[in-house]
C-alpha cells in the first residue's frame, strides 16, 4: 500500500518506520526536515518533499502528523491532490472545531477523514501508544495499524472531533486530579497523616469510577450549599498548616455557582438521577454571574 506521511517529527517517524518495515511504500512530506527525518528517509529509500505533489494521487492513506496549529492548513492543501476515496488520518492535537473543519475540507474532495487522538506518550510506547479514533474510515485505520502493534480503539458512530474532545475531557479529569493530589498529599505529609489518609480513602478506592463520578454529580445538586461551607473550612485549614490551596478556590466557586442556581431555581427531585442532575446543571448554570457581589 502507498501511504503518505505528512510531517516527520516524532509522531510521523513513529508510524513511518513500522509501516516501511511492514512493506508499505511511503511518500514523505516535511517542510523543514530534521537530521532524524533525513535518516528515516534514507532508510526507506525515499526523498522528502516539502509540498503536495502529483505522487499524492497514488496513495491510499495520508497520515497528517504535523502540529495542531497547521492541521487545517495541511488538510486544505493536501486533500485536493488526493484521489477520491483516499483517507486522511489526522494525528494532530488540533481542537475539535479545527478537526471538524478539516474533515469538511476533505469531504469536499471525496476524501475520508479520521480524527486520531494519541492517548499516551509516543516517546515511550511508539506505535503501541493507544489511539482513540473517530470518523469515516476509522475502522480501516485500525486494520492498517493494529498489525504493526498498534492499539486503536474505535468510537462507535463517532464523528470527526469526537476523539480529540474525549482526549481533552480525559485530560481535564487527570490534570484536575493531579493538582488536587499534589495539594492533598503535601498537606497530609506536613501533618504526618499521609498513611492514615490512604486508609480513609479506601471506600473511594473500592468504588467503580463511573459510579463514584455519577454519585458526586447526583448529590452535588442536592448538597452544594452545605458542601460549600465544608470547602471553605478545608481551605482555611490548609492555610493554617502553611499549605495554602490553589485548587480549593476554584472548587468553592463551582459550589457557590450551583448554590446560587438552586436559590433561583430549586431542584424538583429529592433524589435526582445523574441525568436529572446534569439536565439541571446544563439549564441552570450561569457562569456569567458576578460571584463577588
Amino acid at each position: 500500500m502507498r501511504i503518505a506521511i505528512i510531517g516527520l517529527g516524532e509522531v510521523g517517524r513513529c508510524y513511518a518506520a513500522p509501516l516501511h518495515a511492514a512493506g508499505h511504500h511511503l511518500v514523505l512530506y516535511e517542510k523543514h526536515p530534521s537530521a532524524a527525518a533525513a535518516k528515516l528517509a534514507a532508510q526507506c529509500g525515499q526523498i522528502i518533499r516539502s509540498d503536495p505533489d502529483a505522487d499524492l494521487g497514488s496513495v491510499e492513506w495520508a497520515l497528517s502528523c504535523v502540529t495542531g496549529a497547521t492541521a487545517l492548513v495541511v488538510a486544505e492543501a493536501f486533500a485536493p491532490e488526493l484521489k477520491s476515496g483516499t483517507s486522511i488520518a489526522d494525528f494532530t492535537t488540533a481542537t475539535p472545531e479545527v478537526k471538524r473543519k478539516a474533515a469538511e475540507a476533505a469531504r469536499r474532495h471525496g476524501v475520508r477523514y479520521v480524527d486520531a487522538a494519541i492517548m499516551g506518550a509516543i516517546a515511550l510506547s511508539k506505535v503501541r501508544t493507544p489511539l482513540l479514533v473517530a470518523g469515516e474510515g476509522a475502522g480501516d485505520l485500525k486494520e492498517l495499524l493494529d498489525p504493526l502493534g498498534g492499539r486503536v480503539k474505535l468510537i462507535a458512530s463517532g464523528a470527526a472531533g469526537d476523539a480529540i474532545s474525549l482526549k481533552i475531557l480525559r485530560s481535564m479529569f487527570t490534570k484536575g486530579i493531579e493538582a488536587l493530589a499534589v495539594e492533598l498529599l503535601t498537606s497530609a505529609e506536613k501533618q504526618h497523616l499521609r498513611m492514615q489518609l490512604y486508609e480513609q480513602l479506601t471506600d473511594i478506592d473500592e468504588a467503580p469510577l463511573r459510579s463514584f463520578l455519577d454519585m458526586l454529580v447526583r448529590t452535588h445538586v442536592v448538597h452544594a450549599k452545605r458542601r460549600l461551607h465544608e470547602v471553605q473550612d478545608a481551605e482555611k485549614e490548609m492555610a493554617s498548616h502553611g499549605t495554602p490551596s490553589v485548587v480549593l478556590g476554584g472548587v468553592a466557586t463551582r459550589f457557590e455557582r450551583t448554590a446560587r442556581g438552586l436559590d433561583r431555581r430549586p431542584l424538583q427531585k429529592e433524589e435526582p438521577s445523574v441525568e436529572d442532575a446534569l439536565a439541571w446543571l446544563l439549564t441552570s448554570d450561569t457562569p456569567e454571574i458576578n460571584l463577588k457581589t
